[in-house]
């Protein structure tokens, strides 16, 4: 069983299909969209919006979950059966995830594995927001470099980012404690009042023009795992925008 970019299947513009099938319905996510249910309506989630599609007696639950402005891959089981079975498979850790993030700097390393542990970050205004600290729990990012450009006049970086772990805004964190955090990062970007201010409809021009994107340059790239006894892998490219960011 395979996904591929190349063979997605628009449905109504709800959502972009990458595999469907009785027990899984995988999904590219588009930045910007929440996977929990919101109060403003079933199209304004991507629960809701599954929901949509397979029909008001469906129970679909969610076996991954991407933050709001992180693009790609999510998985979908359609039966309680189906959820358990992936949900002992995330919690052993045996799926292989794979990210692109496009990041402020150029990273002068090839490659590297960022260990650093994470926990609250308690000095935050932002509620929801992590940090590294010696006695967070145990948290592993692996990245490969691909590409160092210049946009605009400034040094950019592309990287493949494979987390070992899967701590809550890992990858965006771990980047931000390697110096080169997540272009767009309203969070971990340097001016945490950014997130602040877009949930509370506040952003100004200049914190827009400081962001450079609508949403941070983070995309869900690749999926593998083994189910019912055979591999297999999904796969989507980013949004137009943020490869035309990255090209040459």
């Amino acid at each position: 069983m395979t996904g591929t970019a190349g063979t997605v299947e628009r449905v109504d513009k709800l959502f972009e299909i990458i595999h469907e099938d009785d027990e899984l319905l995988v999904l590219n996510k588009p930045a910007g969209l929440v996977c929990h249910p919101s109060k403003n309506g079933e199209l304004s989630s991507l629960i809701g919006r599954v929901r949509l599609h397979l029909g008001v007696d469906a129970t679909p639950h969610l076996v991954n979950r991407l933050d709001r402005e992180t693009s790609g891959i999510t998985v979908v089981a359609k039966t309680r059966e189906a959820a358990r079975g992936l949900g002992k498979l995330w919690q052993a850790r045996n799926v292989y995830k794979e990210y692109l993030a496009i990041v402020h700097g150029h990273v002068p390393a090839d490659s590297g594995l960022i260990d650093a542990p994470l926990g609250k970050d308690e000095g935050s205004r932002v509620a929801i927001k992590d940090c590294v600290r010696h006695d967070g729990a145990a948290s592993q990012t692996e990245f490969v470099l691909l590409q160092r450009f210049t946009h605009t006049a400034a040094p950019f970086t592309l990287l493949r980012v494979v987390p070992h772990t899967g701590r809550k805004h890992q990858i965006r964190i771990h980047l931000a404690h390697l110096g080169h955090p997540v272009l767009g990062d309203k969070i971990y970007g340097g001016d945490e009042d950014a997130y602040l201010a877009l949930v509370e409809d506040r952003l100004t021009a200049g914190q827009r023009a400081a962001l450079i994107v609508p949403n941070h340059a983070l995309h869900a790239r690749a999926l593998r795992f083994t189910w019912r006894g055979q591999p297999v892998a999904f796969t989507c490219e980013p949004a137009a925008w943020f490869s035309a960011f990255a090209a040459p």
